[in-house]
């Protein structure tokens, strides 16, 4: 056993809602467990809580908490708010770390890029200890190809316990769920064929047309969650009767400014359009369909993402800028999310006379913490502009009950992880949800393709029955893709 200098009050400083104590009694004395409770029900206090129980006990040693880079500080915070131990990090400071390792600490904080420079000194740890592992936002390792998911594969039989934490473990594909529980048995439960599993659970866009292949999906994906239902727990908001506000999602539908129209049809019929980029005009080759699909939002959002002789007001922005003042005539504020960086700043200097900060992956870590606060602590600040992909996961943004999405990606893990950052444990207004659509236009199809997706997560994560599924479920998007791209029925669709 691990013994310290002053062994650490291992109490917990709050009690969980009903459903957080529910959960960590019924997974706590299990090897492995998955954690799936809906996104902003607050998984973090079941992990913390997790951890004090398993240290109490005298189950392990130690426990480190694996998360994405930008929510270490998120950790921190909870981890003060809820017990009286204080975490050791392990970040790239390789000194620091064999320090930390040599430390008797209790509870390590470590990102997921950690695992990989430190894969051989993590192995020799694990032999030192017992030491349990909770990883937080574990789709981050849902693909199996991945050096990080690999390190980990690695890594598990030596850790005492394991943990995954998601609240949209198969949101996106459903197959994206086999990387996450390999890790927890070694594939006794979903196999150890990650193609095999696949095979039968990929949502593509022949389901429309392929009968049989339709059938065979959802009998797959109605049996899913009954594989690991001995060891995972999940709740949604609905389950776990915490009383949030109502949350409404609306759909506000505009049409493209005319040089917007005509740069998008020339996408859409050659596939391919001249461009200025650097003040120099080249050719943009969108061939490939994801990637003409992609060019196609991006040209619904806003032309000068790919073309920097665009200087008219796209289509979108009058609306938003609508909902925006009706927000601040009410006092309240509001987070803009749009896939595309260039989107942030561009929109963050258009709304600047309503103070609005901006959020996104190509900025420093401290300059993203500086404007979170700032929107949560400044009531002048009344915008948020963001990209799910540095901001969707993790944070508490309650102080809005706003969410607009100017545009939105096929990824429905970016766009409900996204929306639940305001509508989550201690939100006390209604929420308002609005997706701004070009009319005629891609995003139509990203609307049919983002409810398909939602609604075989639904079935596949245990949420509704088979007879709901099939009550509501809809391949259109099949057909969609091919009248948005202009597609021949004999060219290539996946």
């Amino acid at each position: 056993m691990l013994k310290t200098t002053r062994e650490p009050d291992l109490r917990a400083k709050q009690q969980g809602f009903v459903f957080q104590v529910q959960a960590v009694d019924a997974i706590k004395d299990l090897p492995f467990a998955a954690v799936f409770h809906e996104q902003g029900l607050g998984k973090t206090k079941i992990g913390v809580d997790l951890a004090l129980y398993w240290l109490a006990h005298d189950v392990v040693d130690s426990v480190v908490v694996i998360t994405k880079k930008s929510l270490i500080q998120n950790w921190r915070d909870e981890l003060a708010v809820h017990t009286y131990v204080q975490p050791r990090l392990l970040n790239q400071d390789r000194r620091a770390n064999f320090y930390a390792f040599n430390s008797p600490s209790r509870i390590y904080l470590a990102h997921y890029e950690v695992l990989k420079s430190e894969h051989k000194r993590l192995q020799l740890f694990l032999k030192t200890r017992r030491v349990a592992a909770i990883l937080d936002e574990a789709h981050k390792i849902k693909n199996p190809d991945s050096e990080i998911a690999k390190v980990l594969f690695d890594l598990a039989p030596g850790f005492a316990r394991r943990v995954i934490m998601t609240g949209t473990p198969v949101a996106n594909r459903p197959y994206d769920l086999w990387a996450q529980i390999y890790f927890l048995d070694g594939g006794a439960s979903l196999g150890k064929d990650f193609n095999a599993f696949r095979s039968d659970l990929d949502l593509s866009n022949d389901l429309s047309r392929d009968k049989d292949k339709a059938r065979r999906f959802e009998d797959a994906l109605t049996n899913l969650f009954g594989r690991i239902q001995t060891f995972a727990v999940r709740e949604t908001k609905q389950s776990a009767d915490i009383g949030l506000p109502e949350k409404e999602i609306r759909s506000a539908f505009v049409s493209l400014e005319s040089r917007q129209a005509e740069i998008y049809e020339t996408f859409r019929k050659e596939f391919a359009a001249i461009v200025v980029r650097n003040g120099k005009p080249e050719l943009d080759n969108a061939e490939e369909i994801l990637k003409r699909l992609l060019r196609l939002v991006q040209v619904a959002s806003n032309p000068r993402l790919i073309d920097q002789s665009y200087h008219a007001i796209p289509g979108k922005f009058p609306k938003l800028l609508e909902i925006v003042e009706g927000v601040f005539d009410r006092g309240e504020k509001v987070i803009v999310w749009t896939a595309f960086t260039g989107n942030v700043d561009w929109i963050s200097r258009e709304l600047r006379t309503f103070n609005a900060v901006r959020v996104h992956g190509k900025m420093a870590y401290d300059a993203r913490n500086k404007s979170l606060n700032a929107f949560k602590t400044d009531p002048d600040c009344k915008v948020l502009v963001a990209t799910p992909s540095s901001a969707k996961e993790g944070l508490t943004l309650t102080v809005a009950n706003n969410a607009v999405f100017y545009d939105r990606s096929f990824s429905l893990d970016d766009y409900l992880q996204a929306q639940d950052r305001i509508h989550r444990i201690s939100q006390t207004q209604p929420c308002v949800i609005t997706n701004i659509q070009a009319e005629n236009t891609v995003d139509e199809w990203v609307d049919v393709l983002l409810a398909a997706k939602q609604l075989a997560a639904k079935l596949g994560q245990g949420d509704i029955t088979r007879l709901q599924y099939e009550a509501e479920v809809s391949y259109a998007f099949g057909d969609m893709v091919r009248d948005v791209l202009g597609l021949e029925e004999n060219e290539n669709e996946h």
